[in-house]
């Protein structure tokens, strides 16, 4: 199962399960100090980090640097400023349909 961290400005809580896509692990964070946490709590065994617009571009870099230098197998997806924070929960439910499912086509 995928560990994936949501960042946002002001999540304090994942999104409700049933708007995100199914057999993930969700943590959310809303600065560095509790995206070092929820690393540290899971041995740096995040898979993927998709983070909201809402965080100050200075602080984002920070995590990113920071998780970047923590983990060589996290990537990282920062979601666009124009579609609100309504657009987050689509933006999560794409990132990791195309990461999921990315196998799928290798093949084909």
């Amino acid at each position: 199962m995928k560990k994936v961290l949501l960042v946002g400005r002001q999540l304090v809580n994942v999104p409700p399960l049933n708007q995100l896509i199914k057999n993930v692990e969700y943590f959310a964070a809303a600065n560095l100090a509790d995206a070092q946490k929820v690393f540290e709590a899971n041995n740096n065994a995040i898979d993927v980090v998709i983070m909201g617009a809402g965080i100050e571009l200075e602080k984002r870099l920070e995590i990113v640097r920071y998780i970047f230098n923590t983990s060589h197998v996290t990537s990282v997806h920062m979601k666009d400023w124009i579609t609100g924070p309504e657009g987050f929960v689509p933006f999560i439910n794409h990132v990791l349909n195309g990461l999921l499912h990315s196998g799928d086509n290798a093949a084909a």
